[in-house]
């Protein structure tokens, strides 16, 4: 049950596990419901989208292999919130692999690395804001402390990628300053674009899929995006089902705040687990 600090003010450290589960950053499972906007977000700056696009590392497409990408996403996600020093390091060493192979040709149009610190940082940055984001919707705000708390552990989703922590913006008030100064640059070409069309509506998975679960997807997906990102995306959102996003928003959180902890944490104790597990065994957990 949450402890709040008093009413509608979220305490983070309502969140915190019992018996070694995932920390207070990532407590609610449902969140994953504004997954798709999130990756919407990161790969509106044309780089990331190129660069996820044209990436060679088959493996690791959403669109060519959802389920091993959702699996090695939560995973990231998991380690990088609830993991030990050691346990990031070690999945930071794996991704670095793997990203060394992500990078443009010297004579792309839309130069791109996945090494690049300031990229990585975007990313990082809308991870966060996701998060928080999700937080506030199902929990409402926090005091000041709290929030600020909040943002210092949320720099350990670029610091397990390759981002030096001194890049992550000081404060709160720092990374606001950043949040909105960067999207003012972000841009879709008509290539990413119909790539996040494409995710938005689930038009990789096979037609019966798509058909049965895009709507809902796509619903979901606009309804977490902030405007900036809709419009730069080019797919309509109506006052009408902005109201309808918000009454489903308020039945979600009226059940996640009945939830039991373990069952609201889920997938990411399961994911922290199964991680765990992989590194004993020496199985790669990406």
């Amino acid at each position: 049950m949450l402890r709040r600090k008093h009413r509608n003010r979220l305490s983070v450290h309502a969140f915190e596990p019992q018996n070694g589960g995932v920390n207070g950053i990532l407590s609610d499972g449902i969140g994953l419901a504004a997954g798709g906007a999130n990756v919407i977000m990161q790969l509106s700056m044309l780089p990331i989208g190129r660069g996820v696009v044209e990436s060679r590392v088959d493996g690791g497409r959403l669109d060519r292999h959802p389920l091993k990408r959702a699996r090695t996403t939560f995973t990231y996600l998991a380690v990088a919130s609830g993991g030990t020093d050691a346990e990031k390091r070690e999945l930071r060493h794996q991704i670095s692999r793997v990203h060394a192979q992500v990078r443009s040709d010297p004579d792309a149009p839309v130069p791109y690395s996945a090494f690049d610190q300031e990229l990585q940082l975007w990313v990082a940055a809308c991870i966060y804001w996701g998060v928080r984001d999700v937080m506030i919707r199902l929990h409402g705000p926090m005091d000041d402390a709290d929030a600020e708390d909040f943002y210092r552990r949320a720099a350990a989703f670029g610091t397990t990628l390759q981002m030096p922590e001194d890049l992550w913006p000081e404060s709160l008030r720092a990374f606001d300053e950043y949040w909105h100064r960067s999207i003012r640059e972000i841009r879709m070409d008509d290539l990413t674009r119909d790539y996040l069309q494409r995710l938005a509506e689930l038009r990789f998975l096979p037609r019966p899929l798509a058909a049965l679960f895009g709507p809902a997807n796509r619903f979901l997906t606009l309804g977490f995006l902030p405007e900036e990102f809709r419009r730069e995306l080019g797919l309509p959102w109506t006052k009408r089902q902005q109201a309808r996003f918000d009454r489903w928003l308020r039945l979600t959180a009226s059940l996640n705040r009945v939830t039991p902890g373990v069952l609201r944490r889920f997938p990411y104790n399961l994911m922290l687990w199964d991680a765990r597990r992989r590194i004993r065994r020496g199985v790669p957990i990406i």
